[in-house]
C-alpha cells in the first residue's frame, strides 16, 4: 500500500464545499486509489482540506497523479482552491494497512523533516516502541515516510480529544515508553495539524 496526502488551501468559508468537491475527485478515480480520510484543519495553518488516499501499486497512485497534474480543475477544486499539494508517501513496514472506519472525533498530523540518513533508525527505534507504548500507539492511524521532496514522516493519530491526546501523551512520556529511542535525535523541525474529519470522510 503506497499513500497520498493532498492539502488543498481556500478560504475559511469555503473549506465545506472544497472538501465535498475533493471527495466526488477522489471517488471518480476508486478504480485506482480508495478515499481514506477527508479533514478540515482546525489548530495549526487554517484554511485546509487534507485529503488521504490509499493506493495498491505505484502505477495506480502515478496514474491518479497524472490526472490531477493534467486536469484544468484537480479535485474539482474551481475557483475555490487556491493552491495544492500533493505527497507520495509509503508506510512504516511493520505497521498496519490504513482502514477506513470509526477512530475518532480529533486528528493530529504530525510532520518531522529528518537529518539525511536519520530514516532508518527512526523506523528501528518506532518498531520497538509501537508495542510497549499500546495505550498511546493503539490511537495512531499510520506513519508513512516521504517518496519525494525533503527527507521526513507523517504520523497521524485519532483521538476523542484534545484533552484525551494529552492525558496519553503524558502517560507515554512519563513511564518512558515514549518518544521512541534514536527517534528525536533524527527530527530537523517539527510541525502538527488538528484536523476534523468531514461528514464524508471514510475515517470519522
Amino acid at each position: 500500500m503506497l499513500y497520498e496526502l493532498s492539502t488543498l488551501s481556500c478560504p475559511l468559508l469555503s473549506l465545506g464545499e472544497a472538501a465535498t468537491r475533493a471527495v466526488a475527485w477522489a471517488t471518480e478515480g476508486s478504480k485506482r486509489g480508495e478515499l481514506l480520510g477527508c479533514w478540515r484543519t482546525e489548530l495549526g495553518t487554517l484554511g485546509r482540506v487534507l485529503l488521504l488516499r490509499g493506493f495498491d501499486t505505484a502505477e495506480c497512485l502515478a496514474a491518479e497523479r497524472e490526472r490531477a497534474l493534467l486536469s484544468q480543475n484537480p479535485f474539482d477544486g474551481g475557483d475555490i482552491v487556491t493552491a495544492l499539494d500533493m505527497a507520495s508517501f509509503a508506510p512504516f513496514p511493520f505497521l498496519p494497512a490504513v482502514k477506513p472506519g470509526r477512530r475518532g472525533s480529533v486528528y493530529e498530523f504530525r510532520t518531522y523533516r529528518l537529518k539525511p540518513g536519520g530514516l532508518a533508525p527512526t523506523l528501528a527505534g518506532w518498531q520497538a516502541a509501537i508495542t510497549p507504548a499500546h495505550d498511546y500507539t493503539q490511537h495512531l492511524v499510520t506513519n508513512m515516510y516521504a517518496l519525494d521532496g525533503a527527507p521526513r514522516i507523517t504520523h497521524i493519530w485519532a483521538f476523542e480529544s484534545l484533552e484525551e491526546r494529552a492525558r496519553l501523551r503524558a502517560n507515554a512520556y512519563g513511564t518512558g515508553v515514549w518518544p521512541p529511542k534514536f527517534g528525536p535525535e533524527q527530527i530537523l523541525d517539527a510541525t502538527s495539524v488538528i484536523g476534523l474529519p468531514e461528514a464524508l470522510s471514510p475515517l470519522h
